[in-house]
């Protein structure tokens, strides 16, 4: 089952996730500005997740809910993106994991964490 990367990337795009990756199947776009993966390259390694500072890296089966419209987006966007393999600076603004927490609360959301976070 491929990961699967959710809304907590955009307009944030850390690559924390893409540097660990030994596959490389992290794409990044620029419509939203973020990161996906290739579901048909990704091999579960459970890299991603712990890698990413905003835990947005699920597991396919594991997406929360609110987030669950990210496993199809993953899938139609990674062909318009660049490949993504290295560390580079985020997004200026990015988000932190408890801000993005906090936004979630806001929006009624009970997200849970990523399993391999």
């Amino acid at each position: 089952m491929a990961y699967v990367v959710v809304g907590r990337c955009v307009d944030c795009r850390y690559t924390d996730c893409a540097a660990v990756c030994p596959v490389d199947c992290f794409y990044e776009i620029q419509s939203p500005r973020m990161l996906v993966i290739d579901p048909d390259t990704c091999i579960s390694c459970h890299l991603c997740a712990p890698a990413c500072p905003v835990h947005a890296c699920y597991e396919e089966d594991e997406v929360p809910e609110p987030y669950k419209e990210w496993i199809e987006k993953n899938r139609e966007l990674f062909p318009t993106g660049t490949l993504s393999k290295g560390k580079e600076d985020p997004l200026p603004g990015a988000k932190t994991l408890e801000q993005w927490q906090e936004w979630e609360k806001a929006q009624g959301w009970n997200v849970s964490e990523p399993r391999s976070a």
